[in-house]
């Protein structure tokens, strides 16, 4: 017989059940679900721009030091660390998090440096245990100062750990990288901005509480997607950072160029999100459903060194700009995005416009760095306490070291210190640990040093505390600072219509007036238009972060050409060119867009400078034109002819140098007046200075003219003109060793040019540098007006040494290589 089965319930216990009604039983249970959802997982708190799983993955890769400077670690062994200690949900989620925050086309300012296959914007990453991580330059932003007490800790799921509720946040995180996220009820769709055009809104806003919407868009014109593109249409961008809601579009980056014997669409940039697979397919979707008319093929040409390049082949017949109309009707070429800036403000989501986003990060910030000087303050006096116990020690050593040999126990040599020195316990007990290498005089040199630094240092803290201009002005500082170090220029164009993107840009040029304007080019090769006509800064070229080395008039709908090296003149859409912002000090050119977006240069070529066309039916008899100088000294002047449909045309014919190297322009500049001076420096240290006016204009196909004569081995390293009524006119040189490659440091001077005489045409010209130990060339000329300045191959600033009479003297050292010098606009 089976064995009878055992009654599991306990006698003694009496059954209890409880009635409840289900209506409210599920109210409740789904109350307490959309709170967690919201609070816990699916939006940011608009402090440091980071859901709970975000922060806890940062929070817990600085716990293991996985800091810039040391080796990746698996991204499996990350997930274990969060998911055991901090974030008991599933690994997937904690993963999935890991991987968005190292995906440079998906986060502005990556917080997470991967190793491995983190995906692409058409496929998945690898799987955690092939995948390798670090922190980031710009986590270390986020989790600095965690150990000075600067936010408060909460426990973790267990309560056995501690976690921080916030992330210090060194920069507005939540604009520069955007958020999204779908809770209960709610969701949030944050696009990335560009990160120093949102510090220096921030910087703003801490100056001026008051400011409103129209000043701070001054700043901040419009998101900056990591992979660029365009953005048409600027009403739903308003709206969005007035109420926290808005949509725009958002347009791939094209140019039509010429493929073998047809035309072709070339795309390179894609709106945020799209990636080329999805579409390709996309594309091969409606042109089998006969709904796309005039395409050829589709080749996928992007790769990691060249970035991308999806070509769209047009049958021949068919208009190209009529296909891209197609292209962006019918493809992800041309999407959506929806704004929905709805953050956790204290605990509860909100939907928050643009001030209402600076201001609390403001405030978060501002409260960091406050409790920090608090916990800085706080260490120093403490540290003044025992350095004051130790002086005081020192002075009456042998006392102190006699009442602690004559005390029965360490507890009664701290009684009989402190009341004899009227010591605290703290200074006593140091005193009592204290070595004896410590007794010495010097020590006490040493103590009394530290006392006065740390007096000094108090002073400093108290001051901040005590003074909130001060505080506010150490948070705009520190913000500066990080623009500095992790800012890039925009990669987003903003476009105020929706017209075509296009060279012809039609339909755009419709609605936007032709107003004139400036077209500046800098010596990083970043192209922008400004506002307005109105004149350029006539303090110096510097921009924001580097040096404007040309600019040329221009209207809205019209075009410019750039200046190759090898000669060509390549036509530019005005239309094409980001806007920079109104400013009353010098142009920012941080939101343009590199010249490499709007002209395919060959191997070795490079842009020269910029110059206004002319407009086809409108004639200047008085248009001088621009001069162009070659390597073997060759001068030639050039009136440009209206280019009608060519994208394109060569303006001088470039001799053989050798049997394999041609010539090349090296300096080309822009006329006003055609009496200008044209100022040649040789690689030899020879200038030559003569009047425009010898110089007579030739046609585009013509070699030029003789301009220097140059010696055995020598070459022109520039050519640049100086009007008659220009400022203290000056000439700088910059000597190296010809060995040494351009990235030398090298030597400079700066000389009147009033030392130099005019001279003739085609002759030898004189010596304007007088060559070091270690230098026999000449690394980089210019000749202008004061105030001349320096900057590197990067932007940043050089700084040059004040003018010397010698017109043959020698250099002095500088501390930065020079890549360009630039004089006040001439505008």
């Amino acid at each position: 017989m089976p064995p009878k089965s055992r009654s599991t319930s306990t006698p003694d216990v009496p059954e209890r059940i409880v009635d409840i009604d289900v209506e409210q039983e599920m109210q409740g249970a789904f109350l307490e679900y959309a709170y967690s959802v919201i609070y816990s997982r699916a939006l940011p708190d608009a402090r440091d721009g980071l859901k709970p799983v975000q922060r806890r993955i940062l929070y817990m890769m600085q716990d293991m030091g996985l800091i810039p400077a040391r080796a990746h670690v698996k991204s499996a062994r990350v997930v274990g660390e969060v998911m055991g200690k901090l974030h008991p949900h599933g690994d997937v989620a904690i993963y999935d998090a890991l991987v968005r925050q190292a995906q440079a086309f998906t986060m502005r300012l990556p917080l997470i440096d991967g190793h491995g296959n983190f995906g692409s914007l058409d496929a998945g990453p690898a799987a955690q245990r092939y995948t390798e991580a670090r922190m980031a330059p710009a986590a270390l932003l986020m989790t600095t100062g965690l150990d000075e007490n600067v936010v408060d800790f909460v426990p973790n799921y267990d309560d056995r750990l501690k976690e921080p509720g916030v992330l210090p946040a060194a920069f507005p995180n939540l604009l520069v990288n955007g958020a999204s996220g779908i809770a209960v009820g709610m969701a949030t769709n944050m696009p990335p901005h560009n990160l120093v055009e949102v510090v220096n809104a921030a910087k703003h806003l801490i100056k001026h509480p008051d400011a409103d919407l129209p000043a701070l868009m001054r700043f901040i014109p419009g998101p900056d997607f990591p992979t660029g593109g365009r953005i048409v249409g600027l009403e739903g961008i308003k709206d969005a950072y007035a109420s926290g809601r808005g949509t725009f579009r958002t347009r791939a980056t094209v140019r039509i160029e010429k493929i073998g014997r047809r035309q072709g669409i070339v795309v390179t940039e894609l709106p945020y999100g799209v990636g080329p697979e999805r579409l390709v397919e996309k594309i091969a979707d409606n042109v089998k459903n006969k709904r796309l008319q005039g395409i050829a093929d589709v080749t996928d040409l992007s790769d990691r060194k060249n970035g991308m390049r999806l070509v769209v082949e047009i049958k021949n017949g068919f208009v190209p700009e009529a296909v891209l109309e197609q292209l962006y009707r019918l493809t992800p070429m041309e999407e959506t995005f929806g704004i929905n800036n709805v953050a956790l403000v204290q605990g509860q989501p909100r939907t928050l416009g643009l001030k209402e986003l600076l201001e609390v990060f403001i405030g978060h910030r501002l409260d960091v760095v406050r409790r920090r000087t608090q916990f800085r303050l706080d260490k120093a006096l403490d540290r003044l306490h025992l350095v004051d116990g130790l002086l005081i020690a020192i002075v009456d050593i042998d006392e102190v070291i006699a009442i602690v040999r004559s005390s029965d126990d360490a507890g009664a040599a701290l009684s009989r210190l402190m009341e004899r020195f009227s010591l605290s316990e703290n200074q006593g007990r140091y005193i009592l640990d204290m070595q004896l290498r410590r007794l010495t005089r010097f020590s006490r040199i040493e103590l009394e040093r530290e006392q006065a630094e740390l007096q000094a240092t108090i002073a400093d803290l108290r001051s901040i505390l005590e003074d909130e201009g001060k505080l506010r002005t150490l948070v705009s500082d520190e913000l500066g600072q990080v623009a500095a170090d992790h800012g890039t220029p925009r990669r987003t164009v903003l476009l105020t219509s929706s017209g075509p993107a296009t060279g012809a840009a039609a339909a755009t040029q419709l609605e936007i007036a032709d107003d004139p304007c400036w077209v500046l080019l800098s010596s990083t090769g970043l192209l922008a238009r400004t506002s307005s006509a109105e004149p350029l800064e006539t303090e110096g070229r510097r921009a924001r972060h580097d040096l404007v080395v040309a600019a040329a008039p221009a209207t809205a709908r019209g075009d410019i050409g750039v200046v190759t090296s090898a000669g060509r003149l390549v036509k530019v859409s005005v239309l094409e060119l980001p806007t920079l912002p109104p400013t009353a000090g010098r142009p920012n050119l941080s939101g343009g867009t590199s010249v490499k977006e709007f002209v395919t240069f060959g191997k070795g070529e490079r842009a020269l400078t910029i110059v206004p066309l002319a407009v086809a039916g409108v004639e200047d008899p008085d248009d001088p034109g621009f001069a162009m100088a070659t390597a073997t000294g060759v001068v030639k002047r050039v009136v440009p002819e209206p280019l009608g449909n060519k994208p394109e045309v060569e303006v001088i014919a470039l001799k053989d140098v050798t049997a394999r190297q041609k010539d090349e322009v090296v300096a080309a500049v822009g006329l006003t007046s055609g009496e200008e001076d044209l100022v040649f420096i040789t690689s030899d240290a020879q200038l030559l200075r003569f009047s425009a006016s010898l110089v007579r204009p030739q046609g585009r196909g013509a070699a030029g003219m003789a301009g220097i004569k140059l010696s055995a081995g020598a070459r022109v390293v520039s050519m640049t003109a100086v009007a008659p009524d220009a400022v203290d006119p000056v000439v700088v040189t910059v000597a190296g060793d010809s060995a040494g490659g351009a990235s030398q440091v090298g030597s400079a001077k700066v000389t009147p040019l009033s030392e130099y005489p005019s001279k003739g045409r085609a002759t030898g010209g004189v010596r304007c540098h007088r060559f070091a130990r270690g230098e026999d060339t000449l690394l980089l000329a210019w000749a202008g007006p004061s105030p001349a300045e320096a900057a590197t191959s990067t932007g940043a600033a050089v700084a040059l040494p004040g003018p010397q009479g010698r017109r043959d003297g020698s250099g002095t050292a500088l501390d930065k290589p020079v890549a360009a010098v630039a004089g006040p606009p001439t505008t």
